[in-house]
């Protein structure tokens, strides 16, 4: 039976070079690849040892990225090793096989989320009467599924936040901050529902999984094993559960040994 492997991207595998926390002297410093370029500059990178160990990870497991990101920012990484076969994307609202979105996923996903959640438009309504644009530089929809606002941190309320929060809550929505990014997303979507389904057409009866946010949470949760870094809203509130490994790593090479993690999981699996 094969491993699957279901990793959370930004913060826990790729990193942009204001989350490297290269703390130590620069002439210490790890190699880095760059995995992902934006509007021709460079966004993303893992050190070149995880490189390698993606790499092999792929000749053990199933690998599947599993991110929030919508399939067009997914789309522009362009991560070491073999094309995954599947991804997803948009917390769990796409899932791609051979880069391709599958249409009968997507349907139950969204039909679900009419039934269970209050519409996008009224928190997107929300979010613009209430967020201050003081502080607020992007309000964004992705995929036509959740809302998230791009925000200077620093002049960010917290009690704006708490708010948030206790307001979605009441319409079946959960709020996440990651770094600049503040996500409203309807609780039925969920990334450990989109790698259940991969489990089960892989026939995998090991799941691995790492991460960093609460939006990783139930991934974590639904895993045979899992991982989280040492930064990252799970770190921040000490977050903790049976199977679950806090690393004690940040920054990049908190990439780095998630991954040897996953090797060393893959190859004695018991």
């Amino acid at each position: 039976m094969p491993v699957l492997v279901a990793s959370d991207l930004d913060r826990t595998l790729i990193y942009s070079s204001a989350a490297l926390a290269l703390t130590m002297p620069d002439a210490r410093a790890p190699r880095l690849l760059c995995v992902e370029v934006h509007e021709s500059k460079p966004l993303s990178y893992m050190t070149e040892t995880a490189a390698q160990l993606l790499t092999d990870l792929a000749d053990t497991a199933v690998f599947v990225p599993t991110t929030t990101r919508t399939r067009k920012q997914y789309l522009r990484i362009n991560l070491p090793g073999p094309a995954p076969t599947y991804a997803i994307c948009a917390n769990g609202g796409h899932l791609l096989v051979d880069g391709v979105s599958d249409r009968d996923w997507h349907g139950a996903v969204t039909a679900r989320l009419a039934d269970e959640c209050a519409p996008l438009a009224e928190v997107q309504d929300h979010l613009r009467r209430t967020a201050d644009p003081v502080w607020v530089r992007k309000q964004r929809d992705a995929e036509d599924l959740f809302a998230y606002l791009v925000v200077e941190r620093d002049l960010l309320p917290e009690e704006w936040v708490k708010e948030l929060a206790a307001w979605a809550e009441a319409r079946g929505w959960t709020v996440s901050v990651q770094g600049r990014k503040i996500y409203a997303v309807p609780k039925p979507l969920t990334k450990s529902a989109a790698v259940r389904e991969v489990a089960r057409r892989t026939g995998a009866d090991l799941t691995l999984a790492a991460g960093d946010s609460l939006l990783d949470a139930d991934l974590l949760l639904a895993a045979d094993r899992g991982w989280r870094p040492g930064h990252g809203e799970l770190a921040d509130v000490a977050w903790s559960a049976p199977r679950i490994s806090a690393l004690p790593e940040r920054g990049v090479l908190a990439g780095e040994r998630i991954l040897r993690e996953f090797l060393k999981a893959t190859r004695t699996p018991g």
